[in-house]
């Protein structure tokens, strides 16, 4: 069996648990500046780079992805994030972009590999890949429309670069998350298709929207049903959201993801919003009662949580959904499904 026919066979026994956050889980530990610069000399202050991490105080990712497994975790998102040519410039970090992404799988790997041989139950890491903070779509000078800070060509290398060192640290999936800008995950999906065809298998992939407004749109205008209609020909292992706001609010936006998919639904909101101060305040019960009206109507396959969830919250959330029925994929009808900011079906 290939990694996908065993994710797909797991995912139709049960829902399966996804991890939760990673930043903030990060920020309890309270690292000073050494923590995270470690030995190395860059010239630019680390703290802050939690990706780094891997190569200067790998113990903190590492007991993150224990506590996540512990709590009945079957995936482990790796900590990199941020760990592209791009982000980890403003760290002055770009040239361990490799180093960083193979060390990161081959711990969230190690772990996953060490919980699985204790039980038997598969477990799975997907490659963690970020949006970086330039945008394809849109142009960061408000007086040249037209203007661009990278192209189409130079992300789709910047995330090959990180797709290929994520696979080689043992990584099952890579996961093209917190997708703000559509045309940033259609680079990302381009680089891990010829990731695949350069490894000469398949390389699944998972996709991972993140909505800016109640109305259900990304920072491009793409609503989740043209989302869904850009990048289908991908065929992804999983389609969902994740971060956006608390559960509560994605609950329109995750059934039409999930009437509308011939593939998984995975999705892990943040718990709840922020408060003045940044922090999140949602109980680990009122999160795992959001999502599980969620598994309840079998619209889910995958869940988890995003900023400000805690091992608590996942295991929470796996406790209230075990035993529930994993949602049916849909069986659309055979039409041509096109996109710009709306969906577009041709008719028959």
């Amino acid at each position: 069996m290939t990694i996908r026919d065993t994710f797909n066979a797991e995912a139709a026994k049960r829902i399966l648990i996804t991890d939760g956050a990673f930043g903030t889980e990060i920020q309890n530990w309270k690292l000073s500046e050494a923590d995270y610069a470690g030995t190395l000399t860059l010239g630019h202050d680390q703290k802050g780079n939690n990706d780094i991490l891997a190569l200067t105080k790998p113990e903190v990712p590492e007991a993150i992805h224990r506590a996540y497994f512990e709590a009945g975790a079957d995936i482990a998102e790796t900590n990199t994030f941020s760990a592209n040519r791009i982000s980890q410039a403003d760290y002055g970090a770009e040239g361990l972009v490799r180093e960083i992404n193979v060390e990161s799988a081959k711990l969230a790997r190690r772990i996953a590999d060490e919980y699985q041989a204790k039980d038997g139950r598969p477990r799975f890491v997907a490659g963690a890949i970020g949006p970086t903070n330039k945008t394809l779509s849109l142009s960061p000078d408000v007086n040249d429309p037209g203007y661009r800070e990278i192209d189409f060509d130079y992300l789709k290398d910047v995330y090959r670069e990180q797709i290929d060192a994520l696979v080689e640290g043992g990584a099952d999936f890579v996961l093209i998350e917190t997708v703000f800008d559509t045309l940033n995950a259609k680079a990302g999906i381009m680089a891990a298709i010829e990731a695949g065809e350069a490894l000469g298998r398949d390389l699944p992939i998972m996709l991972s929207m993140t909505l800016t407004d109640l109305s259900g749109r990304n920072l491009s205008g793409h609503t989740v049903e043209a989302f869904w209609h850009a990048v289908r020909h991908a065929k992804p292992l999983t389609i969902g959201l994740n971060c956006s706001f608390g559960a509560e609010q994605l609950r329109p936006h995750v059934k039409v993801l999930s009437e509308l998919c011939d593939t998984l639904i995975m999705v892990y909101p943040n718990a709840g919003l922020p408060n003045e101060l940044g922090a999140y305040d949602e109980a680990p019960a009122t999160t795992a009662g959001l999502v599980g009206e969620w598994a309840f109507a079998g619209q889910v396959n995958v869940l988890g949580g995003c900023c400000g969830s805690t091992p608590a919250h996942i295991r929470a959330i796996a406790d209230h959904v075990r035993g529930m029925t994993p949602r049916a994929v849909a069986v659309p009808p055979v039409r041509t499904r096109l996109a710009g900011l709306e969906p577009f079906t041709m008719a028959a």
